[in-house]
């Protein structure tokens, strides 16, 4: 159900129940584009099933689903029509159109093609949490959840989240976790890690299926290249990436989470599947928190990652691992 998240704090004084909410989405509920239509975004049912409630609860869990379809001409087909649309008037008025016919030319001509334009359709997860009060979006990309909040923000009355900020920085953490070979209580470390200089040489370093507890990583971060991903498995339960911008990626659950396990809902396993993703996560990410010494106070700005500190008189460079 969740591959990768973006976590947020829900704003302190909002409150409402389930059905309040459920009542707010309707209003926003997905329609797909329409002929001429470029984008359309909305709210569809989360088991999927049509007509369905657009909120599930499971367990006390909020799960959402939130819907994106685009549909778009390819240029290269609208620079194609352009050209044979000027040639036509060359040949009957004996003119060659201007810039801003042309730039018209093409808005006419895009707003005619869209209808047989094939439509792009991508779904997102959300989860939230009414007691511990998280924000969890099944997002691999920062736009997506930025939408995603926006329509909540439109949505539902006095509704506002904040993006997580931690006593330690990601990156400094992660910087001490591969220095010290002691990740934090709760964690192990895995075998993927990228490394980034933050002066002029931009520098990368990436590690895929390789250990990191050798004396070359340490130089690494020695020489003041910071960690900006590194693999990690939580009480040998979840397996994930943690970004320098506190995301959680390629999220996995290990097959100790399911044993015992048995669908309470005939074929689907919606109700099994939320339940699991939702019971681990909620332990997790307050591991996760306390691993990167808590949470900042609100108002309070959030921590900086070191500067990269200046490499020694002779630094070891050693060859770059392959990826």
């Amino acid at each position: 159900m969740f591959k990768n998240v973006i976590v947020y704090r829900v704003a302190p004084d909002w409150s409402a129940s389930a059905e309040q909410v459920a009542q707010c989405l309707a209003a926003a509920a997905f329609e797909p584009c329409g002929p001429t239509q470029e984008k359309a975004v909305g709210w569809v049912p989360p088991r999927g099933q049509a007509h369905g409630a657009l909120l599930e609860a499971v367990d006390g869990q909020w799960i959402l689903r939130f819907m994106m379809e685009s549909k778009a001409v390819p240029g290269s087909v609208v620079t194609r029509k352009v050209k044979e649309r000027v040639a036509a008037i060359e040949a009957a008025e004996g003119r060659k159109p201007g810039k801003k016919e042309i730039r018209e030319l093409k808005d006419e001509l895009r707003l005619s093609l869209m209808p047989m334009a094939f439509t792009r359709q991508a779904s997102v997860a959300v989860w939230l949490d009414p007691q511990a009060r998280f924000l969890v979006i099944d997002a691999a990309s920062q736009a997506k959840a930025d939408e995603v909040v926006t329509s909540l923000v439109k949505s539902l009355e006095g509704f506002g989240v904040m993006a997580l900020n931690t006593q330690t920085a990601p990156a400094t953490a992660m910087a001490r976790w591969l220095t010290t070979q002691e990740p934090p209580q709760g964690f192990s470390i895995d075998r993927e890690c990228e490394l980034k200089a933050s002066d002029d040489s931009k520098a990368v370093v990436r590690y895929a299926h390789h250990p990191l507890d050798i004396e070359e990583v340490r130089q690494h971060v020695a020489a003041g290249k910071l960690p900006t991903r590194l693999a990690l498995t939580w009480s040998d339960r979840l397996s994930f990436v943690l970004t320098e911008g506190l995301q959680v990626k390629k999220l996995a659950f290990q097959d100790v989470v399911f044993e015992g396990t048995e669908s309470r809902d005939g074929e689907d396993g919606f109700d099994t599947d939320a339940a699991i993703a939702t019971a681990e996560l909620a332990q997790m990410l307050p591991d996760l928190l306390l691993a990167l010494d808590g949470e900042v106070a609100l108002g309070t700005p959030a921590p900086a990652a070191p500067p990269a500190r200046p490499p020694a008189a002779e630094p070891v460079d050693p060859a770059d691992p392959p990826f």
